[in-house]
């Protein structure tokens, strides 16, 4: 394997006798509540990489192009271009594991749902490993900014946590779940000083925000 850095701060990916290369983001890390989403994308080594022509780490589009990125996976999905998957790990998982297990549940998930074999190229972002099994596998540092096969999978898995976000604010409308997402911002926290936890908070994240509901 080889890489060069391209347009964009995007890094090109030289492929020597593999056949498959896999990206592997998360979405919802420090979130109050909710599930953690971990996305995977699958490609074969002779993808056309101009599909991946001006896509950006997830956080750094709109909520309009994310959508763009999720329904253009979807098409080249069901054209069998290519495959990905997105595991949502519960809060409950969170509270009883903590949030790294929670994790690294999803990515194994994930892998088994793209039936991902031990020679494939991984790549992940940040701090996230895959299985030891996966010999071929490289955690990058902005990953999701360098490499555009982790881009793809940051922007699924927060599309898919995005939609069961909104889904649950329909529950809990007094949260404002689709507003935050669940995460830390004032309007949630004076949310949970009001009305309590609910089912979907993660009460490991909660510390002093502790009155039940």
């Amino acid at each position: 394997m080889g890489m060069e850095v391209g347009k964009l701060g995007h890094v090109r990916i030289i492929m020597y006798g593999m056949n498959y290369v896999v990206g592997i983001d998360e979405a919802g890390r420090s979130p109050l509540a909710g599930p953690v989403a971990v996305g995977a994308v699958l490609i074969p080594s002779n993808f056309n990489k101009n599909f991946f022509k001006s896509i950006r780490d997830s956080k750094k589009l709109s909520k309009d192009d994310r959508e763009l990125w999720f329904d253009l996976a979807l098409e080249a999905k069901r054209e069998g271009m290519l495959e990905f998957a997105v595991s949502l790990v519960s809060e409950r998982v969170i509270d009883r594991r903590g949030i790294t297990y929670a994790i690294n549940l999803g990515i194994k998930r994930c892998l088994l749902a793209l039936k991902t074999t031990e020679d494939s190229q991984v790549f992940l972002d940040g701090g996230i490993k895959a299985p030891k099994r996966f010999i071929h596998q490289l955690t990058v540092i902005k990953g999701d900014e360098k490499i555009p096969v982790i881009s793809l999978a940051s922007i699924v898995a927060k599309v898919v946590r995005d939609k069961r976000m909104v889904k649950l604010s329909k529950k809990f409308p007094e949260f404002n779940f689709h507003i935050h997402k669940g995460y830390g911002t004032l309007m949630h926290r004076l949310a949970i000083k009001k009305y309590g936890s609910t089912e979907v908070h993660r009460k490991s994240f909660l510390k002093k925000l502790t009155k039940s509901r």
